[in-house]
């Protein structure tokens, strides 16, 4: 048995190096570097445990979407926890804040949808997606209809189930996924994947082309589902091309394949519009959300499903004699009163009219930004974006070793007091919803400090 470690009297950092498994961190790195400690928030920044300021230009981890110190909502958390500080929702079971929660949800659907179901975490809540269509498979007697679709480069999550619907290589080796019955299309990102002179369009029509043979070769009886993002975001935020979405869904619905809309990350007006599937052209047969949901205050995700589908697992659930799937914390009453105060929020504020009123002034800055000698492509909508680092611009050849200059300016930016995220050679920004013009220049100077700061460095 290891002996416990002594810490007392070390720092913050100390004992967490001596006490945290950290996600998505090179452990080994981490043994050594230990951690930034982030002590508060404010608005669109935080603070280290040395006082610094850094606008957070990813909004935490895509989430929190009406900033650090919102004290509407801490004021929804503290009344909740006074009245019914938790309880469940099974076995006929429920609470008011659950039920305002789903009613308002299924009335901010972007397509019909009849019930909402509650889980914790954007994982969780493509997991029970995943177990959802397997159960109306069933119920229709049709057991061969399981296969799921995903993309390259798709992230849907991070459990068995989900980190196989994830086309990411890192979530996939030494995991032993992914699991069967899980297939990946291909990626809709025109810079990387468009053939030399197609147009977008023609790309978007290969992809359509590319997709129902991929179906006919598996046999579409044997493919109940396809899981996409509007917008794929720890992928690289990869903008489809405008047509995709039109061109894949006529595929989908011709062979009866279930569309899953992930609106994890673009969902709640990240976009311009309240969810991503408006801006894309989506109609999806079940959607998923999180994050933004609460503004990333407390863990809540939620799956909205069709009456079809709904119907099915009631008749599933008459021949078992129980719906067996749920969470201990589904529709926790203190998440739910923050998710609910959060979208009234969204409204009372116009949150969305917000996000187009500085839209243009985010995307401006960033497109800019294409002409860097660092940067091959930038990508985005709304206020979501990315830049391509590229060792040649004119052949689009990429940085050696692959992650070298992503993690340069990563690092570069935080040293000019901005938070990034790179995802391998893209850098990614996501910043608060409620961002300033003036603060959305202020994130683009410190960008352009670090992509110039790593200039000599990669090219010296």
């Amino acid at each position: 048995m290891t002996a416990p470690v002594s810490t007392a009297g070390n720092s913050a950092a100390s004992r967490d190096k001596a006490f945290i498994l950290h996600p998505y961190t090179n452990l080994d790195v981490h043994e050594t570097q230990g951690p930034m400690i982030i002590e508060r928030g404010e608005g669109v920044r935080v603070f280290d445990d040395g006082g610094r300021d850094y606008i957070e230009g990813m909004a935490s981890l895509w989430c929190v979407s009406l900033g650090w110190g919102e004290e509407r909502l801490v004021q929804a958390a503290a009344k909740q926890m006074r009245q019914l500080s938790s309880y469940h929702i099974f076995g006929h079971k429920s609470h008011e804040p659950g039920i305002d929660l789903a009613e308002k949800l299924i009335g901010l659907a972007p397509v019909p949808m009849s019930k909402v179901f509650f889980a914790n975490s954007g994982s969780e809540a493509n997991d029970t997606a995943i177990k959802l269509i397997w159960y109306y498979n069933n119920a229709l007697g049709r057991p061969e209809k399981k296969k799921i679709l995903s993309r390259q480069r798709a992230y849907h999550g991070v459990t068995v189930a989900t980190a196989s619907l994830t086309g990411l290589p890192n979530n996939h080796r030494d995991f032993d996924l992914p699991i069967a019955r899980i297939i990946h299309g291909d990626c809709p990102h025109h810079y990387r994947n468009g053939l030399e002179g197609e147009s977008k369009e023609a790309f978007a029509t290969r992809l359509a082309e590319q997709l129902e043979a991929l179906i006919l070769a598996e046999g579409p009886d044997t493919i109940a589902a396809m899981f996409a993002e509007p917008i794929m975001g720890a992928g690289g935020v990869v903008v489809p091309p405008a047509t995709y979405f039109a061109k894949i869904q006529p595929v989908l619905k011709k062979y009866d394949i279930l569309l899953v809309a992930d609106e994890v990350i673009c969902g709640f007006g990240r976009t311009g519009n309240f969810w991503g599937s408006q801006t894309m052209g989506m109609q999806p047969d079940i959607l998923t959300c999180a994050k933004q949901l609460s503004s990333g205050y407390l863990p809540i995700s939620a799956v909205m499903v069709t009456d079809a589908i709904y119907r099915a697992c009631v008749d599933e659930s008459r021949k078992i004699g129980t719906f067996g799937h749920g969470y201990t914390y589904s529709a926790h009453p203190v998440a739910a009163a923050v998710a609910l105060e959060t979208l009234k929020i969204y409204e009372e504020r116009d949150i969305v009219g917000h996000v187009r009123s500085v839209a243009p002034a985010f995307q401006n800055r960033l497109k800019a930004l294409a002409a860097h000698p660092l940067v091959g492509e930038a990508r985005g909508t709304g206020l979501i974006g990315a830049l391509e680092l590229v060792a040649d611009k004119a052949t689009k050849m990429p940085f050696d070793p692959p992650g070298r200059a992503g993690a340069l300016v990563n690092g570069l930016a935080q040293d000019n007091g901005l938070i990034v995220r790179a995802m391998g050679d893209s850098i990614a920004l996501c910043p608060p919803l409620v961002i300033t013009e003036a603060e959305i220049h202020e994130t683009f100077d410190r960008l352009t400090k670090a992509l110039d700061a790593a200039v000599p460095v990669l090219r010296g």
